[in-house]
């Protein structure tokens, strides 16, 4: 499974869930279950090194606004979330986790924002297919710390100054 075939599955699924990302899930494990054992690991390692990539200072942030707060596990679905968001939303808000601010058009922080069972999809497809819970990815770990500098999230004038469009549109 290439990138694009990644991103394809990630889009068909959420568009079909009509964004709710447990829906999303579900419908993730039943395509990913259509496939091999070897494409479902290609779908897992692109999935889990889209997730290190946004172990991000700045995604913290962002997300610290869009949810009122986020601990680190609330960080660690909220970027399941964003993966399952699909490659343009993603990729503009690794980038510039501003532009979430532009590019979420409905965001209610009740349903949005955790992906966690996004993030167990290919592991649950994996092992109805074959029976064994998958074996390591063979893709670096995640980095110790988030990359970037680090934020005080909560200092609410750091965060409003960092972050102008997402304070102005989701800071309570």
């Amino acid at each position: 499974m290439d990138e694009t075939e990644f991103w394809e599955l990630v889009d068909a699924t959420r568009e079909a869930a009509e964004g709710d990302p447990e829906e999303q899930a579900d419908l993730l494990v039943e395509r990913l279950v259509q496939l091999d054992p070897e494409m479902v690991l290609d779908f897992a390692r692109h999935f889990e090194a889209r997730y290190n990539r946004a172990y991000m200072w700045d995604l913290w942030g962002a997300a610290w606004i869009l949810l009122d707060g986020a601990s680190d596990d609330a960080f660690d679905f909220f970027r399941c979330w964003l993966i399952g968001q699909g490659r343009e939303v993603y990729e503009a808000a690794v980038h510039d986790p501003d532009k979430l601010a532009e590019l979420l058009t409905d965001f209610d922080d009740e349903v949005d924002g955790d992906g966690e069972e996004l993030g167990y999809a290919a592991d649950e497809a994996y092992e109805q297919l074959t029976g064994t819970v998958a074996p390591d990815l063979g893709i670096p770990a995640a980095p110790p710390e988030p990359l970037g500098t680090a934020l005080d999230l909560e200092n609410q004038a750091l965060l409003a100054e960092r972050f102008p469009q997402l304070w102005d549109r989701f800071a309570d």
